[in-house]
C-alpha cells in the first residue's frame, strides 16, 4: 500500500467518525453571540473604556443532545490568557434546569429563580465581561456546558469555579465547550 492510499484512507476513517458522532447525537453546546473560535461581541464585553465599553450582557446559550439522566446544567466562562497566564473565571452559573435548553442573551447575569450565579473570579457574584489589556493578543473565552444529575437548585449559592467543580465531583454526566475571542 502506498503512503498516498494510507493517508487517504486514514482520512476517510476519521470524517467516518466525526459523521457517526454528529449522527449519534453527541452533547451539544452553541451561542448566537459568538461562533465557537470566532469573536466575541461588543455586547458581551466589559462596560469600562479600557475594556472596549460594552454591554457586558451574558451570550446566549443553548445546548442539546444532553446524556440520559441529566437534571441540571452548570456554565463556566474562563480565560486561560487572563491574569498574567493564571486564567480569569469571567462567569459561573448553575442549578439551570436543563429542561430549558438555553439561556436568553443578557439574562443570566445575576440570581433568578432560573439560575444561580456563582463568584467571578473578583469575588463577585455576577457575570464579568472580557475584559483583557490593550495590545494584548486577543484572549480565549472557553465557555463550558457541563450537564449534571442534580436536580435544579440543590446546590448553594456563592460557589466559584473550584466550588461547583467540587460540588459536581461524581454528578458531572458530561460536558462540551465553545471558545470566543477578544482583544482591542
Amino acid at each position: 500500500m502506498t503512503i498516498r492510499a494510507c493517508v487517504l484512507g486514514t482520512a476517510l476513517s476519521l470524517f467516518t467518525l466525526a459523521s457517526h458522532a454528529e449522527s449519534s447525537g453527541a452533547l451539544a453546546v452553541a451561542s448566537a453571540s459568538f461562533t465557537d473560535g470566532g469573536v466575541i461581541a461588543l455586547e458581551q464585553v466589559g462596560p469600562d473604556p479600557g475594556c472596549g465599553s460594552g454591554g457586558e450582557r451574558t451570550p446566549q446559550v443553548s445546548w442539546s443532545n444532553l446524556p440520559e439522566g441529566t437534571r441540571s446544567v452548570a456554565l463556566v466562562m474562563f480565560d486561560p490568557d487572563g491574569g498574567k497566564g493564571l486564567g480569569v473565571v469571567h462567569w459561573v452559573a448553575y442549578n439551570i434546569d436543563s429542561e430549558h435548553g438555553s439561556l436568553e442573551e443578557g439574562i443570566a447575569g445575576q440570581t433568578t429563580q432560573a439560575v444561580t450565579v456563582g463568584r467571578n473570579s473578583r469575588g463577585m457574584m455576577t457575570y464579568r465581561g472580557p475584559c483583557p489589556p490593550a495590545g494584548d493578543n486577543p484572549h480565549h473565552y472557553a465557555l463550558t456546558l457541563i450537564a449534571t444529575d442534580l436536580a435544579p437548585g440543590s446546590l448553594v449559592e456563592g460557589l466559584d469555579r473550584q466550588g461547583l467543580m467540587d460540588a459536581l465531583k461524581d454528578h458531572a454526566l458530561g460536558g462540551q465547550s465553545i471558545v470566543g475571542r477578544y482583544g482591542h
